[in-house]
């Protein structure tokens, strides 16, 4: 999976530009309404979702495995910003307690034990009182059954890209241990952009209870 992000930024450099996604508007006003300031990004990226919680006053602490999106993100940034390189699966990279997490199109790309073990990760570092949002591919999503099936739900649609595509019992199985209150099916990009398919995620909600 490194090779497979490290060539694509090397490739498409910033190539979803700098508008955040649709489920990182709706995030905000969840921290916001929650007091959350002080959030974490695993699969950061080159930060064009993390560029929205800055500038809103967030401090965004990211995790990315590949150094050439690092290295877009830290002169979009000035260096500003706190980047772990490697990959989630080695989590935690630091002893910090998060008020938020917010995790956006990545916890499809790993196999069932590295799935479990973000959400572990990412629940171990929430404060109390803390949320955290997942944003991941649903089973509606036009690309289920595209490509190689590798097993159940989970299909390569191009060579070296694997997602496993999420349904409500799949979620309620993974996440119901970790402070599960919420879940939606959402369309991303929410409105019609020509040339652009909308693509079905789930929007995942949960919360780390005092005590």
């Amino acid at each position: 999976m490194t090779n497979f992000w490290e060539n694509s930024f090397k490739d498409n450099q910033e190539m979803w530009g700098w508008e955040p996604a649709d489920s990182v508007i709706r995030t905000l006003k969840l921290f916001n309404n929650n007091e959350i300031k002080n959030i974490l990004i695993p699969g950061f990226g080159y930060g064009r979702n993390a560029k929205y919680f800055i500038d809103n006053g967030f401090n965004v602490t990211g995790i990315e495995i590949s150094e050439t999106a690092i290295d877009i993100a830290n002169k979009q940034f000035n260096e500003s910003v706190i980047i772990y390189q490697g990959s989630v699966s080695a989590m935690p990279f630091d002893k910090e307690m998060y008020d938020g997490i917010y995790c956006y199109s990545l916890i499809h790309l790993l196999n069932d034990k590295d799935r479990i073990k973000l959400i572990e990760d990412c629940y171990n570092q929430l404060k109390p009182n803390g949320y955290m949002v997942f944003v991941t591919i649903s089973k509606n999503d036009f690309r289920f059954g595209q490509g190689t099936e590798i097993s159940k739900d989970t299909f390569e649609p191009w060579k070296g890209l694997i997602l496993f595509f999420y349904d409500s019992g799949s979620i309620k199985r993974d996440f119901e241990n970790f402070g599960l209150v919420e879940t939606e099916e959402i369309n991303e990009p929410e409105i019609d952009v020509e040339g652009k398919p909308k693509q079905k995620f789930w929007y995942i909600i949960c919360k780390k209870e005092n005590g």
